[in-house]
């Protein structure tokens, strides 16, 4: 099972890579784990047309890439406003249904403060209608992030943050078992697939 983890600041040095590293170092159950923060690719910005995702200079293809070998995602986004970042909602109308279709996603934000609510719903409410992820019933809010998933440099943890750590691995174990599954689908859906398929390529 490849697992890719997808960091949506428009950061370098971001707090979401940092939860992202830190997903990295603590999930054992994937055979594959590739990291991509956005911000450090040269995307264009998505037209409506496919040819844009080709426009000179674009690494977008190779991003794409990683999306066709994964078997399930993480997305985190940092809240901006009470919306995840325009650069990640820019990679999710880039992405094709044929590449994601069908696989698990966790969707994680990241916020300094007490909030982190609202991306979460943003995403779950109208990011995953055309690529037809599907989003696992449990996601993460890392709340007052600058203060947890730390290298620890044997400090005691707080019972906040082991609590959290403890959520961590909850989440990633259910992804696990979601890849596994839709792994499955995806297979009979390419093996058996409905006659009008073609005509239902996006949904509703």
């Amino acid at each position: 099972m490849n697992l890719l983890i997808v960091s949506g600041s428009q950061r370098a040095e971001s707090q979401s890579a940092k939860v992202a590293n830190y997903l990295i170092k603590a999930t054992r159950l994937f055979d594959d784990l590739t990291h991509i923060e956005l911000c450090k690719y040269n995307l264009p910005f998505w037209d409506g047309e496919q040819s844009s995702k080709s426009e000179i200079g674009s690494e977008w293809p190779l991003i794409n890439k990683k999306i066709q070998k994964a078997d399930a995602l993480v997305l985190i986004t940092p809240e901006w406003g009470g919306m995840a970042t325009p650069i990640l909602k820019n990679f999710l109308l880039m992405c094709d249904a044929q590449d994601t279709a069908h696989k698990p996603v966790l969707l994680t934000s990241v916020v300094s403060g007490i909030s982190g609510a609202y991306p979460i719903a943003e995403l779950k409410m109208n990011a995953l209608k055309n690529n037809k992820l599907v989003a696992t019933p449990d996601h993460l809010i890392i709340r007052n992030v600058e203060q947890v998933l730390n290298e620890s440099q044997n400090q005691e943890l707080e019972p906040r943050d082991i609590n959290l750590r403890d959520r961590v691995d909850y989440s990633m174990h259910m992804l696990h078992q979601y890849a596994a599954a839709l792994k499955t689908i995806r297979e009979q859906h390419d093996n058996q697939p409905f006659p009008k398929q073609q005509e239902y390529l996006y949904g509703m």
